[in-house]
């Protein structure tokens, strides 16, 4: 029990910290192109990974975890941040909720493929309901479609749910921030060497909010959010700590209120209210 409790924690602060991800992505694709932006993440994350990895001598993976690492690094290193960096130049970061809804779905159907959970029938019942609240909302005050921006979604949720879960697997042996920290070292050399080749032609032209928007998404998105996210995965199980993830959107649109001054209507509080019931169901019933 205590430990299921500790993975909520954990995943819960993840969530928060990943909520800020889309709208600082947005932001940075302003000035800096997708393939400079993702690369560049993925570099300054891989070089605090190793700096902590050095520092607290951790263990190299055994070769029989590199597949599974290669997985976390094809989704949620390069993946995700290419996908969802190519789509927001096409759609809203408002529209992204449409598809961020479904990732707490993809989550749990990776996690009965590579994590051999078997959550009981009424656990989906609770996630495809809160799934259909977050879809629902985005779809009256998302706006902004785009064939390519929402094929290219499509696309960066399948990829981060196999990679979340495959992730949280090896999270129970590898431990979640070495996880993370190993996948990000195994990229290094190729997101190094795409960082170098996509460097913006001009520096001084790149606002201040760009900027800000990198190192979010480089220490943040990157990797601290992995820390808490993968533990919480870890030992809550996949399947019901990622229902967490429906949380998100309404996080992101919160800080937005408390940051930009946007305002935040009863529709919301109301949605906001019916996930958080479907996510406590789905707790209930996930094992």
């Amino acid at each position: 029990m205590k430990s299921s409790m500790e993975g909520w924690g954990s995943g819960l602060l993840g969530v928060v910290i990943f909520s800020g991800s889309l709208p600082a992505t947005r932001v940075a694709v302003a000035d800096f192109p997708p393939l400079f932006l993702t690369s560049a993440r993925a570099v300054v994350a891989a070089l605090l990974g190793a700096a902590l990895l050095l520092a607290l001598r951790q263990a190299r993976p055994a070769r029989g975890d590199l597949p599974s690492l290669a997985i976390v690094a094809g989704g949620c290193v390069v993946g995700f941040p290419l996908l969802t960096a190519l789509a927001l130049q096409h759609i809203t970061s408002a529209r992204s909720i449409v598809f961020i809804g479904l990732l707490p779905l993809a989550t749990a159907l990776f996690g009965v493929l590579r994590g051999g959970e078997r959550p009981r029938p009424l656990f989906w019942l609770f996630s495809g309901a809160g799934s259909a609240a977050v879809v629902g909302f985005a779809l009256v005050h998302g706006g902004g479609a785009s064939l390519a921006g929402d094929l290219l979604m499509v696309a960066a949720i399948v990829v981060c749910g196999l990679a979340y879960a495959e992730g949280a697997r090896l999270s129970r042996t590898l431990g979640g921030w070495q996880v993370i920290s190993w996948a990000l070292i195994l990229s290094l050399p190729p997101m190094a060497l795409v960082a170098l080749l996509t460097l913006p032609g001009e520096w001084l032209g790149i606002a201040g909010a760009s900027w800000a928007g990198l190192a979010y998404v480089s220490v943040f998105s990157m990797l601290v959010g992995f820390v808490f996210w993968y533990r919480g995965l870890a030992r809550g199980g996949i399947a019901a700590v990622g229902q967490l993830q429906l949380l998100q959107p309404f996080f992101g649109l919160l800080l937005a209120a408390g940051l930009l001054g946007e305002a935040v209507s009863g529709m919301m509080v109301v949605t906001t209210l019916a996930v958080v019931l479907c996510v406590a169901g789905a707790r209930r019933f996930a094992r």
